[in-house]
């Protein structure tokens, strides 16, 4: 074999050992740079090109370091020629790429030195770092503040303390406020009554007609209050006989009474520190408003058969519907309990009252009873919430609520019908309709041109239906004029089409 192939041979030798090294570099990930000792970039894989351009036959100094000669002291040529050793890797910037590299000697094909510089781009890291190290800065600048603040002022805590305890006090009584149905403005000022009251020791009295929901007053008073945590018990005061009612309340020693085998506590005893709800008050007798009468004086009650004082310390919340000043100018009530009971007089005006309240207090039986009655009720007609809105509600809130319970019933479909809809008959009519008889008690809640104008509306409204919303028939057995009649229809939102439907 002759000198020339020999040397051709290793020349393929070379080539192809520089074509391997070099596709080996050219798909690592990494930013690979082979620089020369005299600083001169030799190679750049595609991934250093793609990040840095091409820059080989150019200085590695004039690109890779910075104005300051950042890397002088790090520079890899300068430390490869030197006999310190390098193990770690190293951070810097190039332009605006953040990297880590490390380094090795590299001895090229023609036996030139060259440093072979492995980089990794860490850009996206270093910016995760700085908002993490910016994250903890702030927080911790934010605790030592109002460290500071603490330690500089124990008002400051206090206050502090005091704002987030009258929030919370105030997303309750919101939840709670959500139970009351009802956005009137009658019902926003005895919302505002309530919670206004209720936090205090103070004894209060609902009033109002049955079925307003008196009931549900006193448990916003009492879940509204500083004894929310405590006991809380209600008692309906006309559902039990009069001596079961006097040691049901305040208890009684044993041999009291035949039946007596030991001294029992009463519920004033039992509900000490917390709340009482009774209700129905204005029909107790006598000897039970004298024995109430000591309770509310001196905090004190005697169990039936003894004669011991008992302190105990009640929040006592009574209800009625009986005009209690009534009461007491005939006889029937004292009048120092009567004060006693009447420091706080939460009234709860009647539905008829409120009427804007009506379809917020339908809609809510609707969610409530579909629910519970399996039916698919989507919504109310206009023709339903017109005949709501008429009528006058002499059972108050209690009485729509069974109108709702019976139409949700007997639906056939998804929607109520007016075939659904039956207005309960107030027992003291003897037949005749709630509405003429109530119109006496009307005309002292409202002006008579209001009960006039709605009795007018009701009267047009059931001669239409008569009618079959003939319009001209009702004009005839009304002796008015068509013109008038219609009128009126406009003004009172009476429409003969849906009448007759």
């Amino acid at each position: 074999m002759t000198l020339n192939s020999e040397l051709r041979k290793t020349k393929r030798e070379i080539d192809r050992l520089v074509r391997n090294w070099r596709a080996l570099l050219d798909i690592m990930p990494e930013m690979v740079v082979l620089i020369r000792e005299d600083f001169i970039i030799e190679y750049m894989n595609p991934s250093a090109i793609s990040s840095f351009g091409n820059l080989c036959g150019q200085q590695c100094r004039e690109n890779f370091c910075s104005a300051n000669d950042r890397c002088q002291n790090n520079c890899p040529v300068l430390l490869c020629g030197s006999s310190e050793k390098h193990k770690d890797l190293v951070e810097t910037r190039i332009g605006e790429v953040d990297v880590e590299y490390s380094y090795v000697p590299f001895e090229g094909y023609l036996g030139d030195r060259l440093i072979m510089l492995v980089m990794r781009d860490i850009t996206d890291r270093k910016l995760h770092e700085l908002e993490i190290d910016s994250f903890h800065t702030n927080i911790e600048d934010i605790l030592q503040n109002k460290i500071s603040e603490l330690k500089e002022s124990e008002n400051t805590r206090k206050n502090l303390s005091h704002q987030v305890n009258l929030l919370k006090k105030q997303l309750k009584k919101t939840g709670q406020a959500e139970e009351m149905i009802g956005s009137s403005r009658k019902m926003l000022e005895l919302r505002d009554i309530i919670f206004q009251v209720a936090d205090s020791d103070a004894t209060i009295l609902i009033t109002g007609e049955s079925g307003t929901g008196k009931e549900l007053v006193a448990n916003l008073v009492r879940n509204s209050s500083s004894r929310l945590e405590k006991p809380f018990l209600k008692v309906n005061c006309n559902t039990i006989n009069d001596n079961l009612l006097e040691s049901d309340l305040f208890g009684y020693e044993k041999g009291a009474f035949t039946g007596a085998g030991a001294r029992k506590k009463g519920k004033f005893e039992i509900v000490d520190g917390g709340t009482i709800f009774l209700d129905e008050i204005g029909d107790i007798s006598p000897k039970m408003q004298a024995s109430l009468l000591r309770v509310l004086q001196n905090g004190e009650i005697i169990r039936v058969g003894g004669n011991e004082p008992l302190k105990v310390d009640v929040r006592v919340i009574a209800a009625t519907n009986v005009d209690l000043a009534q009461a007491v100018q005939d006889g029937n009530f004292r009048l120092d309990l009567y004060y006693r009971l009447n420091i706080i007089n939460i009234l709860i005006p009647p539905l008829r009252q409120r009427k804007e309240d009506v379809v917020d207090l339908a809609t809510h039986f609707v969610r409530r009873y579909r629910e519970a009655f399996k039916k698919d009720i989507d919504f109310l007609p206009d023709t339903i919430i017109n005949r709501l809105l008429l009528h006058d509600w002499p059972g108050n809130v209690r009485e729509l609520e069974n109108v709702i319970q019976r139409a949700v019933l007997m639906a056939k479909n998804n929607v109520i019908t007016e075939q659904e809809l039956f207005f309960d008959v107030n027992p003291t009519s003897n037949g005749k309709g709630h509405y003429i008889e109530d119109l006496g008690n009307r005309v002292r809640e409202s002006s008579l041109k209001e009960v006039l104008a709605d009795f007018e509306r009701e009267l047009i409204r059931q001669f239409l239906e008569t009618n079959k919303g003939n319009a001209q028939k009702t004009a005839k057995q009304l002796n008015v004029g068509k013109t008038a009649l219609y009128d009126k229809m406009k003004r009172y939102g009476i429409s003969p089409k849906k009448v007759k439907k």
